[in-house]
């Protein structure tokens, strides 16, 4: 038996300035919902860990982790392991996901036999907000490379943003991905697997505070190995 119906994982580092916005933004949307947040805290430097250990001693439905191994991808596995819900679902702490659609993403699943609901942040209905230009090139060409070579009808792969049966995302691990890879991966298994998922438009804003920490010239080359190996695996698994 879950102890929640929602599990809301998110990935912290150096994030002071964002994450209790971020919670607090969340939270307000999803009143219906019986659910929890779990933060994991990717060594921080600042007081990250602080400012979230100190707010959930008044709010019991935050728990917070430190990261045991260094990397996005690391702190990931953590956070599905920490699960009690039923259902996962990935955010970011810079509040640049729609908590809007955390909702739609919420109901769809909750009430169709779907193993998870893919966000597209590239649709027609979709809106997105100050997207870095260069950002925004490479990961057109890049995801629209995966969504013909593996043949599917999804075009962001790379967005972290989607919601899982917990139990599929346990039956896929284990997970190899260390950085933001990770987010490539996990939907590659689930369509691999053939599980049952939908794809809605979503909506994504640029964050306000901080600095990204997604460097593209360092992680163009995870990117392309973790879609190798996906589909080297599964060309021998057949």
């Amino acid at each position: 038996m879950f102890k929640n119906k929602l599990t809301i994982i998110i990935p912290c580092k150096n994030e002071e300035e964002n994450i209790l916005r971020t919670l607090s933004a969340i939270e307000e949307k999803i009143t219906k919902i019986k659910f929890e947040f779990v933060v994991i805290n990717d060594f921080s430097t600042d007081n990250t860990f602080d400012v979230v250990n100190n707010h959930s001693k008044n709010n019991k439905k935050i728990r917070i982790f430190n990261n045991t191994s260094p990397g996005l991808g690391s702190a990931i596995k953590m956070g599905i392991d920490k699960s009690s819900a039923e259902f996962i679902v990935i955010m970011m702490a810079d509040l640049s996901d729609d908590p809007n659609d955390l909702v739609k993403y919420f109901n769809l699943i909750n009430s169709e036999n779907l193993n998870a609901v893919f966000g597209s942040r590239f649709t027609y209905t979709s809106k997105v907000i100050d997207y870095p230009k260069k950002k925004l090139l490479l990961n057109r060409i890049f995801n629209i490379f995966v969504k013909f070579i593996i043949w599917s009808d999804y075009n962001d792969f790379t967005n972290a943003f989607k919601i899982y049966k917990s139990d599929t995302l346990k039956k896929l691990q284990p997970f190899v991905s260390d950085n933001f890879n990770i987010f490539l991966e996990i939907p590659l298994k689930l369509i691999f697997h053939k599980y049952k998922y939908k794809i809605i438009p979503i909506n994504w804003s640029n964050r306000k505070i901080g600095k990204a920490k997604f460097r593209i010239n360092e992680l163009g080359s995870k990117y392309l190995y973790t879609l190798y190996y996906l589909i080297k695996k599964k060309i021998f698994k057949n």
